[in-house]
């Protein structure tokens, strides 16, 4: 596979990671396999998709914990990512709140690196950042985590450019992680580029999480196919009528990918790819087959016709939450 930096660390990632948060929830709960993920987990990494992504929230704690048991025996080989800053009130409600406090942190990444199973978390972001704690508190005591040798590398998911420029003022940031696909642009609005371009600005990577639309994108999903537990059944983007009215831009999708002998799928985070050499997706799965697909889009290339097509696409009909 490619390979990409991990912002101006000096460590070189596969192009494309492996997100793991629907191992554990959100998604299809009732497929949820352990055994299969750690198979998946340690597949990805045989095949270059070092960068794992998790978070202290995904099924409570027990993603964090899947992920230490299969990286465990082959940790110099992954570089593992997880977050902090938003407290889950009810498992099974979802109900949850921020907190980015210095006490809360200090918690925090003590309970994610038992679970990891893991003496140091190579990238640790801010999960979302909370209003009721100025910013540049909770990025120092975390710069203080890396002092301490708790933590490589700091991260921030889905800030505003200003608020990645004042963290990155007080300590690098090392990646920003966000949401960007072809149905949703956001991180590229904006002056100069938006997330994205500041992120090529600095040297800090962007990390897109859900680069095909909650699968959305890969042209297999159809209203009403949802458990009552999975996520999208809420979510507005999928309502039957969005989703009919959305079914026009996997139809271009799939034409770009039918002149390329590839899957929309691939073609959908090789889109994100070419957005500049500092992204890294990272496409969620649980199952090898799609992993081995969303690996190998790191080698579809996209021509000028191609990026042209997709850049004409449509806005997405519904909100993203």
């Amino acid at each position: 596979m490619r390979l990409r930096n991990l912002g101006n660390t000096g460590i070189k990632i596969g192009g494309v990671g492996l997100g793991c948060m629907g191992m554990s929830w959100l998604y299809q709960e009732s497929a949820r396999d352990d055994e299969r993920s750690i198979r998946v987990i340690n597949e990805a990494l045989d095949l270059g998709g070092n960068l794992l992504d998790t978070a202290d929230l995904y099924g409570a704690g027990h993603n964090e914990t899947l992920l230490g048991r299969a990286v465990a025996g082959r940790r110099d080989e992954a570089v593992v990512a997880t977050k902090f800053g938003i407290v889950l009130d009810d498992l099974q409600q979802r109900a949850a709140h921020r907190d980015n406090s210095r006490a809360y942190l200090r918690t925090a990444v003590e309970a994610s690196l038992r679970r990891l199973d893991l003496d140091v978390v190579d990238l640790y972001y801010v999960h979302r950042i909370d209003p009721a704690v100025p910013l540049a508190e909770t990025w120092g005591a975390m710069a203080e985590l890396v002092d301490e040798g708790k933590v490589r590398w700091l991260g921030l998911s889905e800030p505003t450019v200003a608020q990645a420029r004042e963290a990155h003022g007080i300590h690098p940031v090392t990646a920003v992680q966000s949401e960007l696909s072809l149905w949703t642009r956001d991180a590229l609005e904006g002056e100069s580029g938006g997330t994205v371009g500041w992120c090529e600005s600095v040297g800090a990577s962007f990390v897109p999480f859900a680069p095909l639309g909650r699968g959305f994108l890969t042209g297999t999903l159809h209203a009403g196919q949802f458990e009552d537990t999975d996520f999208r059944t809420a979510n507005p983007r999928f309502h039957r009528a969005a989703m009919e009215a959305n079914q026009r831009i996997v139809d271009v999708i799939r034409e770009v990918a039918d002149r390329r002998s590839v899957t929309p799928a691939q073609v959908a985070i090789a889109w994100t790819l070419a957005q500049g050499e500092r992204v890294v997706p990272i496409p969620g799965t649980k199952n090898s087959r799609y992993l081995r697909e969303n690996l190998a889009a790191a080698e579809v290339h996209l021509t000028e016709e191609d990026l042209a097509d997709l850049a004409a696409l449509p806005a997405a009909v519904g909100s993203r939450y």
